[in-house]
């Protein structure tokens, strides 16, 4: 008896879930609406064109003393940092095809990572001359991320030309 129950209750929910499809059906579908011309778009007007800003006028650049740097020699630095190593080689070695000296610099863990871009430049590129014309230690006092100050050791490793 109980089976007879459950396969009548089976019945008229199968019979009500047609009736509801069957009506949610014809709700659903849309008569069919012609489809409208399309307008023609109106021409994009052209913008103005932006006024040139003035430029800047150039500030004098200013005169070296002699502790910072040599009049006659131009220098241009290298700061080592995070990328690898054959990265800044090979910008030493491009500005070192138009300068005569670059400088190397590096501080804390880093040191290590600019003597070996100078190293590599000197003893791999033998053939053309590099040597290293000056090396310059020091340490800067900075100020930690919790504020107290902190002695950094710095080193500037100077590459030229033979």
């Amino acid at each position: 008896m109980l089976l007879r129950n459950n396969e009548l209750s089976d019945n008229r929910k199968s019979k009500d879930a047609e009736d509801i499809l069957s009506e949610f059906d014809s709700r659903i579908k849309p008569e069919p609406t012609p489809e409208p011309e399309p307008t023609p778009e109106p021409e994009p007007t052209p913008e103005p064109e932006p006024t040139p800003e003035p430029e800047p006028t150039p500030e004098p650049e200013p005169t070296p003393t002699p502790e910072t740097s040599k009049p006659s020699e131009e220098r241009d630095v290298i700061f080592v940092g995070t990328k690898p190593i054959m990265t800044y080689v090979s910008a030493t070695l491009t500005q070192l095809s138009t300068r005569p000296t670059v400088t190397i610099k590096a501080r804390g863990k880093r040191i290590t990572q600019a003597v070996d871009v100078s190293q590599m430049i000197v003893k791999r590129m033998d053939s053309v001359g590099y040597l290293i014309s000056d090396v310059r230690i020091s340490s800067d006092s900075l100020t930690s991320q919790d504020g107290k100050q902190r002695n950094v050791s710095t080193m500037e490793i100077d590459i030229s030309k033979e």
